[in-house]
Order: C-alpha cells, then structure tokens, then sequence
C-alpha cells in the first residue's frame, strides 16, 4: 500500500517506535462517570496529508507476527480466562477468515461463577509508539451485551506515568462509545479548537484519584460502540496523538473518508471529532505506548455498575450471569480489516 510523502524524513524526526515491555501492561480501570463541562477553545495543532507516512500495517496476513498474545491475570479483576497463543487457535478464539482478524470468547462453557472466569483473549503489540495517527477499520467489534467489558486502547510504561488512552470501551448494554485518557496528576484538558463532537465525563484531571478514572469523553452517536456500531455495517475509529491534542474520530462504514480508504488521511478533512482534548502538556503525559485489545468480563467496570443496570433483572450476580449464559456472548467478538499507523 503506498504513500506519498513529501517529507521522508519525518517518521525519524518525529515518531519513536520502540520494542514492546517486557512484562505486561497495566490494566484498565474503572471509568465512573461524573460530568465535567469545560468546552472552553483553544489553540489546536493542524496538520495536513503530506504530514504523513505510514509506518505499519497490522492485517490478517500478519496480525500474531506484530501482537503478543497475554495469557496473564486480569488486573481489572474481570471474571475472565486470558487464554496463550496456542489455546487461542486451538479453540478458535483467534483466527483469520476472509482476510480478516477474529478475536472472540468461550461461547459454549457453562461455569461455576467462583471458579475460573470464561475464556477470552488479550493481546498487546510488540512496538510501542510515541505520536501518530492509529486508523482502526472494524467489521464488528463485541456487541452490547450484559457482563462484557471489550476495550481498544494504548498505554505507556509505569503506569499512570507514560499515560492511557482509550479509543473503544463501554460495558454492559451499552451503545455510546467511551473515549478516556488516564495519566499522572496534572493533564487538564480543555476541549481544542473547532470543537468536538462528545460530552465530557469523568474527572476534569485525567490523573485524579490516581488515574483510575481518567477524564472521558461519551459519544452522542447511538451508533459508535457494540451492537448499534455492528447493525450500522461496522465502520473505523481514527486516533490522532500529536504534542498538542488528541483526537478520536468514528465513522460508520458508509461514511469513512476517501483519504483514509486510499492510505493518505487527512484530519483537517474530517470534521470535529467525537473527542477533542487539547491544552495539556502530552508529551509530559503520554509516551511509548502499546496497542492492546480485549474482552473482559465483570471486574472493576463493568460488575461495579452492575447492581444499577437493567443487566441485574436478569441475575443479581455478573459472575453468575456470565457463567451461565455462554449464548449470550456469541456476538462478543472483534473481526479487524485492518489497523494502521501512520507517523505525525
């Protein structure tokens, strides 16, 4: 797929791509949802195509060669069973079909709800990356459904230190996408320039409380996140990370700009974004971060809010219900076309 750059040199000058950590990456945390109403404008940073260059392709043809698969504890406390590489394939929860990446959960086990949590899988790319634009082009992502937790996110080293963003998350039965950033104490967003499209949520300081919180902006589009983003023909999450703003546009799959389908984004084309964060020192904040997806269960989010959704009618326990509707997780899957990154 080629690109034409008018500054080689650029990816050198500005992008860090570095070998993935050693030991796992932090977790996710729970994301409350308190309102927080500052849309004050600001300088923001503008860019256009010749800008950039893209510097990976993650695609069916070579998806487990460039992620790492983590058979490890879950630190949100999801009710969950990180599967390794090969239990993945053997079970069918990572494979590829019609050019695409699927990544899915045990749909067939019934559980003890105190026992091990239902299998899924977790993986984390094996370069780290330091700005850039993340184009994530999706068939289906995991539905709306009662006890699920899936995330698409990036984090840095020590957390909170080197920072979070999160580009897909929701729980439950939700249908309005969650984009949050998580940091050390000191990162107070405001909204930049030309406005965004989201409403703020969480902690006005993504380093609050320790971080776990994070300042989040909720999509208003009732067709960004789960079964509404599915029944929608599926569609791209685009992530722009510079010195001076991030940046989180959806678009449902009828509507993906012709810049991004023929591999020369341009920002400036797309209209305000679902979240606008500006007027934080990012490069302070956020640096060297790994790609991760999956899918948990129950936990720190998705089981704390449990008791106060409509999901309780159904059993008073989230570890219980998981456990004992495997059915209920059949569209709990991600089928990826593409992911790519591009240097700023």
């Amino acid at each position: 797929m080629s690109f034409r750059s008018l500054v080689l040199a650029l990816p050198f000058l500005w992008t860090c791509v570095t070998a993935a950590p050693t030991t796992p990456a932090p977790p996710k945390f729970s994301k409350q949802k308190w309102p927080f109403n500052d849309t004050s404008p600001v300088s923001d940073f503008h860019t256009t195509a010749a800008a950039f260059s893209l510097l990976e392709t993650y695609d069916a043809g070579n998806w487990l060669s460039k992620f790492d698969v983590q058979a490890i504890g879950d630190p949100t406390h999801g009710y969950v069973t990180y599967v390794n590489q090969q239990q993945a394939l053997a079970e069918g929860l990572i494979k590829t079909q019609n050019n695409q990446v699927y990544m899915g959960v045990d749909t067939k086990s019934v559980l003890d709800p105190n026992g091990a949590g239902r299998k899924s899988v977790r993986i984390q790319s094996k370069n780290a990356y330091t700005h850039g634009l993340v184009i994530a082009d999706f068939a289906h992502i995991p539905g709306s459904n009662c006890g699920s937790w899936p995330a698409f996110w990036m984090v840095g080293p020590n957390w909170p230190n080197r920072g979070e963003l999160d580009i897909i998350e929701g729980v439950n039965l939700n249908t309005y996408n969650q984009v949050t950033l998580h940091s050390s104490p000191g990162c107070v967003p405001t909204v930049g320039a030309g406005g965004q499209t989201g409403h703020n949520i969480g902690n006005a300081d993504c380093g609050a409380n320790g971080g776990f919180v994070g300042c989040g902006r909720e999509s208003n589009i009732a067709t960004s996140y789960g079964t509404a983003f599915n029944a929608n023909g599926g569609g791209v999450y685009a992530a722009l990370w510079t010195s001076s703003a991030i940046k989180v546009w959806y678009f449902a799959a009828r509507d993906v700009p012709a810049n991004i389908r023929n591999n020369n984004p341009d920002p400036n084309s797309w209209g305000a974004p679902i979240a606008n964060f500006a007027g934080c020192d990012f490069d302070a904040k956020f640096g060297s971060m790994n790609i991760i997806f999956d899918i948990t269960f129950c936990g720190d989010w998705a089981g704390s809010v449990w008791g106060s959704s409509s999901c309780a009618n159904s059993n008073p326990s989230c570890n219980a219900y998981v456990a004992s509707q495997p059915q209920s997780f059949g569209d709990s899957y991600w089928l990826i076309n593409s992911l790519k990154v591009y240097s700023v």
